[in-house]
């Protein structure tokens, strides 16, 4: 990560850009640099290797930085622009002379106040609205690539895999942003619901309900501008992407309910199952929707680890991982 401070350094510069950059923005996930210019969003991948996401090598950022683009093309096209070079010679620039040093994906700066999470906050999102998203994600997913390969990865030892990694990689965190309690709880019965329900898994595989999906659909990763923007799909890790549809509205589902939005998850969920004819998915909404709210609550308490995290961020992340854990315990005891 040192040699990615420099870049940062000089992605803070204004000269580091092909356009007028009169003003940079610099924002972090656990995974991402993201620099905000006057018309454009640069994302640089964290060189880090959680396990789950392998961003540790150049080649490997490069790869996933095309990944991102072909992946998110699919719900929001002409946002997403291209991948681009950081060089490095006398200095470092985007696109520029000498060695590549890095990578980043080039997006259209979308108007901050149009992210649906402010909007909730403004009480600007209706039934209208959420109506317009249960149908585009109605059609993305009838549209998305299956085959036997990816039906796969809605089998139940893969689902095991990927709560076992979740309760392996949380561990750390018991006693810090979720209760002893709280842990033991959740893993009974996820485990009870996969064991009484094996039958059910495998039926959402020979229907065809395990696809390509989007992955990581939540109201941070949508924009209402001139029309709705799904970005930020999952590009690092397959078996987070490859997954039942119903995981896939239950992240959206989930993120209204922590957003004290319960009346809006629910017709989400109802206008879904009209547009897609799955019914059967509300019949596993409360098991992925207590996983979404744990990978959330385990996801924010990485940045406690993460030493280019400020105090004040890291003390805002505590409280938000408390937040998830709490809520993907209520959706345990409803399983």
């Amino acid at each position: 990560m040192t040699f990615q401070r420099e870049v940062v350094e000089a992605l803070m510069k204004p000269e580091a850009y092909e356009e007028e950059a009169r003003q940079i923005e610099l924002k972090q996930t656990h995974i991402s640099f993201i620099f905000l210019t006057g018309k454009f969003v640069y994302k640089v991948k964290k060189a880090v290797d959680f396990g789950f996401l392998d961003f540790s090598t150049l080649e490997r950022r490069r790869f996933f930085c095309e990944k991102e683009l072909e992946l998110n093309r699919r719900l929001c096209g002409d946002m997403y622009l291209e991948v681009v070079p950081i060089n490095k010679s006398d200095r470092i620039k985007i696109d520029g002379e000498g060695e590549t040093v890095e990578y980043a994906v080039k997006m259209k700066r979308m108007p901050e106040e149009k992210i649906m999470t402010r909007l909730l906050e403004e009480g600007k999102v209706d039934k209208k609205l959420v109506d317009r998203m249960a149908k585009i994600i109605a059609e993305f997913h009838s549209k998305a690539k299956t085959d036997k390969r990816i039906g796969e990865f809605g089998s139940l030892p893969m689902i095991e895999t990927n709560w076992r990694e979740n309760f392996e990689q949380s561990e750390e965190f018991i006693g810090e942003t979720i209760s002893n309690e709280s842990y033991r709880l959740i893993r009974e019965r996820a485990e009870e619901f996969m064991k009484e329900n094996l039958a059910l898994f495998a039926e959402r595989v020979a229907d065809g309900r395990i696809r390509e999906c989007h992955g990581d659909i939540h109201s941070g990763n949508i924009f209402v501008a001139d029309r709705i923007y799904i970005f930020d799909a999952i590009e690092f890790n397959e078996r987070f992407r490859f997954c039942d549809v119903a995981s896939d509205i239950a992240f959206l589902a989930m993120d209204l309910d922590f957003k004290d939005r319960g009346d809006l998850s629910k017709f989400f969920v109802e206008r879904y199952v009209k547009y897609s004819a799955d019914r059967e998915s509300e019949k596993l909404l409360d098991f992925y929707k207590c996983y979404r709210a744990y990978v959330r609550g385990k996801v924010t308490s990485f940045k406690l680890k993460d030493l280019s995290v400020e105090k004040e961020e890291k003390n805002a992340a505590k409280k938000e991982a408390k937040a998830y854990f709490e809520l993907a315990m209520e959706y345990a005891k409803q399983l």
